[in-house]
């Protein structure tokens, strides 16, 4: 039997009427940040919202989610893609970490093309910060273009 890990998402309350389309449909085909898991059964534990800016439900949701038997969270695509980008992606992910003792990891599916072309004129994501921020979720173009 394949090893299992089992994942939290957490979504950008923007997007809070979302069914998880996008981040489901990654899971199942492991692709995007899902694709850390390539070779491992997943089961999904838990899935919300961060409850709006500037977070508030991240200092409760991973706990809920860890007594679900959470290793991992994933910070939704969306707190990257949309405009702005979560300024507050690094703290949820460091704060995650100490006081849950969670790995986090951001992304979920992978960008979609039209969210690449509008933060790539933008120039959003030139810094290496953000380059290592959305290392798992940037993708080719032709897998971009499958989410779009």
């Amino acid at each position: 039997m394949k090893e299992k890990v089992k994942v939290g998402i957490i979504i950008c309350d923007r997007y809070h009427k979302c069914a998880g389309g996008k981040c489901l449909r990654a899971l199942r085909n492991r692709e995007g940040a899902f694709s850390l898991y390539k070779d491992r059964e997943v089961e999904l534990v838990g899935y919300t919202t961060c409850d709006g800016c500037p977070g508030g439900n991240v200092e409760y949701a991973p706990a809920e989610m860890k007594k679900n038997g959470a290793e991992v969270i994933h910070l939704a695509t969306g707190l990257v893609v949309g405009y702005p980008p979560c300024p507050r992606i690094s703290s949820f992910k460091k704060f995650i970490k100490e006081k849950f003792g969670l790995e986090t990891v951001v992304g979920t599916h992978p960008i979609p093309q039209n969210y690449y072309d509008t933060h790539s004129k933008l120039a959003t994501w030139n810094s290496e910060v953000w380059q290592e921020t959305i290392k798992d979720v940037i993708c080719d173009e032709e897998m971009r273009k499958a989410y779009d």
